[in-house]
């Protein structure tokens, strides 16, 4: 699989989740940035997302896809690291493990049906852990975001490092990559 290609024709990702990452991660950017993933959801038939419906994560893909080639590179990391904020998100973690570990039950909070792809944590030590992304999202998303969830919970004296490691990536057609985190 390449990033960007949907798992499952059936997955899908809530309307909600759609509304809050253009309407409010992307303006917080640009308003063009705004209207350019509006005008790109409507080619792919979400003309006014609902936030009460649930719409074709393909076509949310190709929203991204539209988004890393007509704006600046860096905007699918720094999209990314604005999820935690506003996606429905669990609010119980406490710990960078917890919370690299909860972002697998916020991707299940606003995606659903067939195979939406996961994510994974797996303690390496007392501050380095690896999160495995099986999903298809572009590698630079998954990186911010992780980055993101990595410092909310991280100690205030702690520098966040997330490196792309592994013999696997979306990037040469596999459907997974890994990162290694540390704090």
């Amino acid at each position: 699989m390449a990033p960007y290609e949907a798992f499952d024709e059936s997955a899908e990702v809530h309307g909600r989740t759609i509304l809050d990452v253009v309407d409010d991660a992307l303006a917080r950017f640009s308003e063009s940035y705004r209207e350019t993933a509006y005008d790109a959801l409507a080619a792919n038939g979400v003309d006014d997302p609902s936030p009460d419906e649930w719409y074709p994560q393909q076509a949310w893909l190709n929203t991204f896809e539209v988004l890393a080639s007509e704006l600046e590179p860096h905007i699918l990391d720094r999209l990314g690291e604005q999820i935690p904020d506003v996606a429905d998100w669990p609010d119980d973690p406490t710990t960078v493990a917890e919370g690299l570990r909860s972002i697998d039950d916020a991707y299940r909070r606003n995606h659903r049906g067939g195979d939406i792809g996961r994510y994974r944590f797996e303690s390496v030590d007392d501050r380095t852990g690896e999160v495995t992304c099986r999903n298809p999202y572009p590698c630079e998303f998954d990186r911010g975001l992780i980055r993101a969830v990595a410092r909310k919970y991280a100690p205030v004296e702690s520098f966040v490092f997330v490196e792309e490691r592994g013999e696997r990536c979306r990037r040469d057609g596999d459907d997974a990559c890994v990162y290694t985190v540390s704090w």
